[in-house]
């Protein structure tokens, strides 16, 4: 470290910079609206890399507002360590390593078009880091200007692509989507009208995809404000702000709402912008779940803390996409994968760490596409080689999931891999089997994952497995509900 705190030395020094060119009245003002403290203590000393960097765009005027506002934030509340950069060397996999999220401030244009440094990011998110975007975050990766796509993973990984807009002072009414939704919070359960330039995102944005937590209220809006910059309509009528997701065990993070420099010296703003920065960081629990998914199981399966997942049974030739065609088709989910499993009639390769990248990105995004996530991976049989165990385990953790670890099966020695294992908790065929240690209430902080073991190989299985998933939805309504077993 050197210079000014929260700087790297060179070649990453040079955005830091952007603060000192700030005017003293804007910083005194971020200072007074920035919050007193983090909303959860960090589990751990937590780092935030802020990338700034343009191309083909002279960049939005709130970028250096942006990037003091969270630097001090962080200092100020002690929840973060701030690291500026424009380099895209950053995002070497040896130097990412060393942030648990990414923030990428209103960068517009193809910020870098090596596919290692592409790889390095997305493998960095899928594996369990933290993404953050605001505004013109939703056309990164794109050939600026125009927005003509060059990275379409990234826009699936983020959530939403695109930049059409009104007035850069459109007033619009918010509603909260999620009202109680912990990145909400600063908001106390009530909607406000606000005055920004509002992007009206499209595909890959569905909430088949991502948890809406703010939108544009359409009843309470002239959503015909000013001449409008490209499409400004959408057939469905809706029109979000701000949401989260998973990508693998990614936590991302993307909000519109960061176009004047004065969003980032309104408090309301930056509590909002704190809860969410923890939250990528990996301190402050959310759940994540689409919001076109919140059936009433699900939300009572978010609230006792309990995740289930479709699984392969030991003596099942489904390949790991059957698999995940199967989850979606039963609603479900979370989906688990095994080493013996090939991936899919086209992919003929063992489910392991010897796939290819190409492979890998096949994977990511036929989850994607069933709307699924992966959640456990079995390793059938467990090496005895303690090298080879660090490897399969190192491979679950790069797609995304924890090993599952059958009842007295040897767990590694290893403890930096502890954190991977996954106890195997198999959905009861009655009510009463559901054991009573393993039901209790943990919350999303600290969930139960519930396997469900399918074959395949023929419709008993089929009907059996239906029968599992309806006992263990009304057993978590039940519950949930304040009911016992």
């Amino acid at each position: 470290m050197a210079g000014a705190a929260g700087v790297f030395a060179v070649p990453w020094v040079g955005a830091g910079r952007a603060h000192a060119a700030l005017e003293s009245d804007e910083r005194q003002r971020i200072e007074a609206a920035i919050p007193a403290k983090a909303f959860v203590q960090p589990r751990k000393p937590r780092r935030l890399l802020i990338f700034e960097l343009n191309v083909g765009y002279g960049g939005h005027g709130s970028i250096p507002t942006a990037s003091l506002a969270f630097t001090l934030m962080g200092q100020k509340t002690g929840a973060f360590e701030t690291v500026i950069s424009k380099d895209p060397s950053v995002f070497e996999p040896e130097n990412l390593k060393k942030f648990d999220a990414v923030f990428f401030n209103n960068t517009v244009g193809n910020l870098f078009q090596d596919p290692g440094l592409r790889q390095s990011l997305v493998e960095f998110v899928y594996g369990g880091g933290g993404l953050m975007g605001v505004h013109g975050t939703t056309v990164a990766f794109t050939y600026w200007p125009g927005a003509r796509e060059d990275w379409p993973e990234f826009g699936i990984m983020l959530g939403g692509r695109g930049a059409n807009h009104r007035d850069s002072t459109e007033h619009v009414f918010i509603k909260l989507d999620d009202p109680d939704h912990p990145v909400n919070q600063p908001f106390g359960g009530k909607g406000f009208d606000y005055r920004d330039e509002f992007f009206r995102v499209h595909e890959a944005y569905s909430r088949d995809r991502v948890r809406v937590l703010l939108s544009i209220d359409t009843e309470k809006t002239d959503m015909n404000q000013g001449a409008p910059r490209g499409n400004c309509t959408r057939a469905d009528n809706d029109y979000a702000l701000a949401w989260v997701r998973n990508y693998g065990r990614g936590r991302v993070f993307y909000c519109t709402i960061a176009h004047n420099p004065y969003v980032f010296w309104d408090p309301k703003m930056l509590h909002f912008y704190l809860a969410a920065t923890q939250f990528a960081l990996g301190d402050l629990s959310a759940s994540t779940t689409p919001s076109a998914k919140l059936t009433p199981a699900i939300r009572a399966q978010e609230k006792l803390g309990w995740q289930l997942t479709l699984v392969p049974a030991p003596s099942s030739e489904l390949t790991l996409f059957e698999t995940i065609d199967k989850a979606a088709e039963l609603g479900l989910l979370y989906v688990g994968g095994c080493n013996r499993q090939k991936v899919s009639a086209g992919i003929q390769k063992s489910f392991d760490g010897r796939l290819s990248s190409e492979d890998l990105q096949q994977i990511r995004l036929k989850l994607d596409t069933a709307g699924v996530r992966l959640l456990t991976y079995r390793i059938d049989p467990m090496p005895s080689d303690k090298v080879e165990t660090r490897r399969m385990f190192e491979f679950a953790g790069k797609m995304g999931a924890r090993v599952l670890i059958r009842d007295g099966e040897k767990l590694p020695a290893d403890s930096s891999l502890r954190d991977l294992v996954c106890p195997d908790v198999p959905v009861p065929g009655k009510e009463t089997d559901l054991p009573l240690d393993k039901a209790s209430r943990r919350g999303p902080g600290n969930p139960i994952v519930f396997t469900i073991e399918f074959t395949g190989d023929g419709t008993g299985s089929m009907d059996e497995v239906t029968k599992r998933i309806e006992l263990f939805n009304n057993l978590a309504i039940k519950m949930a509900n304040g009911g016992g077993l």
